[in-house]
């Protein structure tokens, strides 16, 4: 697996301070994507063991909130078994923080016999996941205004109340408070 950048004080993608890893590798060529050059397997570097190491050094500080998974696209078979030892090294050491990825396969596309999106790892990696954020990017359907996601048919799945429930519940937000007063 190849990764094309890692940003270690990501806000845009998930709540609060977190660490974002971008794998290399997409098949879906969504139009307008926004980081096509990441289509590439081959993109940028060699996802190694020293890497793996990095992300967990940066997770470690306290006002980081967790771990994103972007791409490219991290739910491609190919990049799966490159990112389920990441993800189970960061559970192990950081259980009370999240894991988000984004990917432009549904969930029920994940869970289907899809040889381009379920594999052997598919139902271990999706246990270790808090939040997926699923569907392809539509550039038809593009909304500023949404958060942690570019357009309204992607969702924000909340995994474990998902698997609780039997059906697919989205994410919740924290509710916004104020302490101005408009006078």
């Amino acid at each position: 697996m190849h990764y094309a950048t890692i940003k270690t004080c990501d806000i845009a993608n998930g709540p609060g301070v977190r660490t974002s890893l971008f794998v290399s590798g997409c098949t879906h060529y969504c139009k307008n994507c926004f980081n096509s050059e990441a289509w590439d397997f081959q993109y940028g570097e060699p996802f190694t063991e020293a890497v793996q190491q990095q992300i967990l050094d940066n997770c470690a500080p306290d006002y980081i909130a967790g771990l994103s998974l972007l791409g490219g696209e991290p739910m491609e078979a190919a990049n799966q078994v490159g990112l389920l030892p990441l993800l189970r090294a960061f559970k192990a050491r950081f259980p009370e923080k999240t894991v988000w990825c984004y990917s432009g396969y549904t969930l029920e596309e994940l869970k289907s016999d899809n040889p381009r999106c379920h594999c052997a790892a598919t139902e271990e990696l999706l246990s270790l996941m808090d939040v997926l954020v699923d569907g392809e990017f539509v550039q038809d359907l593009y909304d500023i205004s949404l958060r942690f996601r570019g357009s309204s048919n992607q969702r924000l799945i909340d995994l474990r109340k998902t698997e609780a429930a039997g059906k697919v519940v989205w994410w919740e937000d924290a509710p916004v408070y104020s302490t101005h007063e408009m006078k």
